[in-house]
């Protein structure tokens, strides 16, 4: 079960960022890099445990300066159920790495396509919040 902690890890090469695609069973949609934090595990570690084990890149991840959360509430009974009882909202702890300028992911099989995009074109592919706010806070960073 999970609990009311994720991680959303933005990664990014220059000014493209990496856009993954959930396989079907999985909703079949466009995101980041994402995933719960387990028991016993600080944000920043399940950061780069969802880092290694969706794109294989093994890269420092740097927090956000974001403060992400969305709620369970609308979601339908089967998703709900993914969480432990009580939980109505989902605390998202945002980072972002950088890759190197020759590096491909490698997707485990949670996922079955990838791409580079810039800011804007990410953000149109995005179908949650979070991602969309996570990347906009990525590419301040970059401006800043």
């Amino acid at each position: 079960m999970r609990g009311p902690d994720e991680v959303l890890v933005v990664v990014r090469r220059g000014n493209r960022y990496l856009v993954l695609r959930r396989v079907p069973e999985r909703l079949g949609y466009w995101s980041t890099v994402a995933g719960g934090v387990e028991p016993d595990e600080t944000p920043a570690f399940a950061a780069l445990r969802e880092l290694r084990e969706e794109t294989g890149l093994e890269a420092a991840v740097t927090e956000l300066p974001i403060t992400l959360a969305y709620s369970l509430l609308d979601d339908p009974p089967d998703v709900r159920a993914r969480y432990a009882p009580g939980i109505e909202t989902v605390t998202v702890h945002s980072f972002v790495a950088e890759a190197p300028r020759d590096w491909e992911p490698t997707l485990d099989d949670e996922h079955d396509d990838y791409r580079w995009c810039e800011a804007d074109d990410a953000i149109a592919l995005f179908v949650y919040e979070t991602p969309r706010e996570a990347v906009r806070a990525a590419s301040r960073e970059v401006g800043a």
